[in-house]
């Protein structure tokens, strides 16, 4: 089975990731929606590969595009959102994709982070989209944005994408994440710039992150190396709720299509301040082995959060005791 972390400013020391891949880590997620490969090569090359091999672990390396997915642009600092304030998105105000302003309606709600904030459309505007904050926060750059109900028409592989798979062998990457995948065709999309590049053997991660995935998930299945169930936006797509059943109808269907998958999102949420997991998340990681999750991954636990070596232990130690009661025949 394969654990995954998630590179960034709390795991860029190779020491640290050193101890990740001692601790059980077999490869790592760096997420281009807030880098490029380039921006990334002292990391790459100065910490993560020379800590594989000190812990001689032959590391898998993923990147995970920026694809048809929304999120804000780069703000100058973070913005606080008060509950019941106003925000405008778009011109003088927040950035937002140019697709999100056409697609957009006066009524409309707007989750940010996650759903960690929520937004309801006040007025839209050719330019602008004035809103009221529903659920507040702090809102910072990069972060992901979903128009709740709604498809907003995107390409399959946006510009930065192609000019990262360009550069995708020079950094050894193993696997692509491929978010929002709708379909065979943008599977194929990726598959024909993997080819043109020279990279015929590495993976395509589809990640199934809302209702058109999961209902073109036959067809992604046959496209595709591997199905993640990435649960964040998954669960911004639906009420939040029916995402468990969600997870484990997708999971049925892929043990019964004989197709590898994996969970990812919040598994140790917690643990990017705690020391210490909750016990609904060991009990979370352990189901998700039970399901037959080929993998499990963290995301913020490693790349944000205070104990990234501690949760990455977590981790493997709570799949390792499922994985035991399953060959002992336990359960």
């Amino acid at each position: 089975m394969d654990f995954y972390g998630t590179l960034g400013a709390s795991c860029a020391q190779r020491e640290i990731l050193t101890a990740l891949f001692q601790t059980g880590m077999t490869g790592a997620r760096l997420n281009l929606s807030h880098t490029t490969l380039p921006e990334c090569a002292s990391l790459l090359e100065d910490a993560f590969w020379p800590a594989a091999r000190q812990a001689r672990v032959e590391a898998s390396l993923i990147v995970d595009l920026q694809g048809p997915e929304l999120r804000v642009g780069r703000l100058a600092e973070p913005v606080p959102l008060p509950e019941g304030g106003r925000v405008t998105l778009g011109s003088e105000g927040v950035p937002i994709p140019e697709n999100l302003l056409v697609a957009a309606r006066t009524g409309d709600r707007i989750s940010l982070d996650d759903s960690a904030l929520l937004l309801t459309v006040e007025e839209a505007r050719p330019d602008r989209l004035l809103c009221r904050v529903d659920r507040g926060g702090l809102l910072k750059s990069r972060k992901s944005l979903a128009l709740l109900g709604k498809e907003v028409d995107a390409p399959a592989l946006t510009g930065e994408d192609r000019a990262n798979l360009a550069l995708a062998g020079r950094f050894g990457v193993t696997h692509i994440l491929q978010p929002f995948v709708r379909g065979r065709e943008d599977v194929e999309a990726l598959r024909s710039a993997l080819d043109q590049n020279g990279l015929e053997g590495v993976e395509i991660m589809a990640k199934i992150e809302n209702r058109r995935g999961m209902e073109k998930l036959d067809e992604i299945m046959e496209a595709a190396d591997i199905i993640c169930i990435a649960r964040g936006d998954l669960g911004n797509s639906m009420p939040l709720w029916e995402l468990p059943s969600a997870q484990k109808r997708i999971a049925r269907r892929c043990r019964e299509a004989g197709k590898p998958f994996f969970v990812v999102t919040q598994l140790l949420w917690s643990m990017e301040e705690r020391a210490v997991p909750t016990r609904a998340e060991v009990s979370d990681i352990y189901n998700g082995v039970l399901d037959g999750s080929c993998a499990l991954m963290l995301t913020g636990e490693t790349a944000a959060g205070r104990h990234p070596v501690e949760a990455m232990e977590y981790l493997v130690k709570t799949a390792q005791c499922a994985l035991r009661d399953l060959a002992a025949g336990r359960l």
